[in-house]
């Protein structure tokens, strides 16, 4: 699978530009379907907005699809700037939609395009991005005095343990790159001296949050 970049989650951001009331959404979505049907509800809830434009982009298993729509203001100066700061982000699988309320200024074309490209860009600073990729689950059972030597492995690998339990063995789940399966595994028989059950837990989708600083 293919390292894929987009939003934490939906997030929803406001500001005003001369008067003008701009509301940005981002949404990750992974179809142009879900795509549409969310533009659509956007639209729905905001029926009353002078323009509801939007820009989304798909990766559906290495096929890429986009579509912008200026949804009434001249061209080019919404739906395009929308997702050029999806692109600059190198992000797919999501889709933003910015509602306007005119407020009585005309901005002109410069300043459309710093208003729609702004609030995209403030609402993907504001959630955050993750990286989705497949990693290998490994499931680790040892005892409770193994247990105390994991974190400082863990750091060092920069990994975390998820859905841990505590009954007469310590069980964790780590997830790791399929690349560094081998490798990690050989590590933790030589640390603990071979004393230790390791399970493969088999591939899954992961989100990694990237750093925005």
């Amino acid at each position: 699978m293919e390292k894929l970049k987009t939003v934490k989650k939906e997030c929803k951001i406001e500001f005003e530009e001369k008067k003008s009331k701009f509301i940005g959404y981002v949404k990750p979505v992974f179809s142009k379907e879900e795509a549409e049907d969310y533009v659509k509800y956007i639209k729905s809830i905001h029926s009353d907005a002078t323009h509801n434009c939007s820009a989304y982009k798909i990766n559906n298993n290495g096929l890429e699809f986009f579509k912008v729509d200026d949804d009434g203001e001249p061209s080019g100066t919404a739906g395009v700037p929308m997702l050029g700061v999806l692109e600059n982000h190198q992000l797919t699988n999501v889709c933003a939609v910015v509602t306007r309320y005119f407020g009585g200024i005309k901005l002109g074309a410069g300043g459309l395009i710093r208003a729609y490209s702004s609030n995209v860009a403030l609402a993907i600073k504001e959630i955050g991005i993750v990286h989705i990729k497949e990693q290998l689950g490994l499931r680790i059972a040892l005892s409770y005095s193994q247990y105390q030597e994991l974190p400082n492995f863990l750091k060092a690998n920069h990994l975390q343990e998820q859905d841990t339990s505590f009954t007469e063995q310590v069980q964790t789940t780590i997830f790791v790159d399929k690349d560094d399966k081998d490798s990690i595994i050989e590590e933790l028989i030589e640390l603990f001296n071979g004393k230790i059950d390791i399970t493969d837990q088999g591939l899954r989708k992961v989100e990694v949050p990237i750093s925005l600083s």
